[in-house]
């Protein structure tokens, strides 16, 4: 890595459903607790980043977000075409070589990621082990994140609201978590 001069990046992707998470509440003693929920419960938020440090620079977090709304036909995940277009942009902002390390997700190693791999000179990519999610610092990322995307959506009336909300603390994420600009 050091003799490329290039980044050392994690990538993971992670997904949250939109129904309100079941939790324990306490209230006083013969009044049942009542908690107000808005919207139907159905769909799920998609999130695929790149945790990436340099020596001397600062971490950056580079991240996508899907919305599935729940339609028939909808896709409901990333697939190769959009991890690519996330190391593209990962590459372009960090302005050089890349050292990617992920998991074994099937997208990650079928037939057309390989390709989409070979296709970029200034990838290397190496995958971690099975079953070591401890290994990833993206795995801490998507973590905070999931428990504190469950506080937004009894407040988020709609997708839309849901979606600029989870942006909004995503790039405060970006700011706390890992000190990306």
């Amino acid at each position: 890595m050091r003799d490329q001069d290039a980044w050392l990046c994690f990538a993971d992707e992670s997904g949250q459903v939109l129904r309100p998470p079941k939790a324990r509440t306490w209230s006083r003693c013969g009044h049942t607790p009542r908690v107000t929920v808005r919207g139907g419960g159905s769909g799920r938020i998609s999130l695929a980043g790149v945790v990436c440090r340099r020596p001397g620079r600062p971490t950056q977090l580079i991240f996508r977000m899907l919305v599935h709304h729940g339609r028939k036909g909808e896709r409901k995940g990333f697939r190769e075409k959009d991890f690519a277009a996330l190391l593209d942009a990962a590459h372009q902002r960090l302005g050089g070589p890349v050292v990617l390390v992920w998991d074994n997700y099937t997208h990650h190693v079928d037939a057309a990621m390989r390709e989409l791999i070979e296709a970029r000179s200034w990838l290397t990519v190496f995958r971690f082990p099975a079953c070591t999610p401890d290994l990833n610092p993206a795995e801490g990322v998507w973590a905070h994140l999931k428990n504190s995307l469950g506080n937004l959506a009894p407040r988020a009336p709609s997708f839309s609201r849901l979606d600029s909300e989870s942006q909004v603390w995503a790039r405060c994420l970006k700011s706390a978590v890992v000190g990306g600009s």
